[in-house]
């Protein structure tokens, strides 16, 4: 039975698969190189993130990304996916623990929880994290979660490897940054379309 649930944030929570497409194609386009389509990124992306860019843009540093991705992160507006932050809010009422780990950076991911509605709703949110294995590790020593009633809950190859490796249930999500074909080769164990699939995912395994 559930009671544990680590979310990634943007892909899963974040409505930002657009915002991600804008960011890549600012990045590559600074850097002289082609712009991608969206089907393109989500063939080809992964975690973590540098991972993606070195294939593409190896003489890229990561501080170097970081200064444009910041430039186009200015230039969008954050939007949560629709219904996810009323469904957070019902897990809450269920006493599901819930915890935030995000790539994203700290000063963009603490108000976005604001604004969308979701203070108080997370035992924390660990931002700005690079490799989330050791994080995640650390987030269920700290909270004292039972790895059998613990779930992760992403969009990209990181999330359900560290899942794997931890030894807790994984959920990929297919409204994020990576195709269902992709994610199904990582055999997590469900793979959700939806919020209701979502929902039942954490009642049911």
């Amino acid at each position: 039975m559930i009671k544990n649930i680590i979310f990634d944030w943007s892909g899963v929570i974040k409505d930002s698969v657009e915002d991600h497409l804008f960011s890549v194609n600012l990045i590559f386009k600074e850097f002289g190189a082609q712009e991608m389509t969206l089907e393109e990124l989500k063939e080809n992306w992964v975690q973590p993130h540098m991972d993606f860019y070195n294939k593409f843009l190896p003489e890229v540093s990561s501080e170097q990304q970081e200064v444009i991705y910041r430039k186009a992160i200015t230039q969008r507006v954050p939007k949560p996916y629709p219904g996810v932050a009323d469904l957070i809010r019902d897990l809450k009422l269920h006493d599901f623990k819930m915890v935030v780990i995000s790539s994203d950076l700290l000063e963009t991911v603490t108000p976005e929880v604001i604004s969308f509605g979701l203070e108080n709703n997370f035992l924390e949110i660990a931002a700005n994290v690079y490799d989330k294995e050791k994080t995640v590790a650390e987030l269920i020593k700290k909270y004292n979660f039972d790895k059998y009633e613990t779930v992760i809950v992403g969009d990209s190859n990181h999330e359900l490897e560290v899942g794997k490796n931890i030894g807790i249930k994984t959920v990929a999500t297919t409204w994020g940054f990576t195709t269902e074909k992709r994610l199904s080769t990582l055999h997590p164990d469900l793979i959700v379309h939806n919020l209701y699939e979502l929902r039942d995912a954490f009642f049911k395994l």
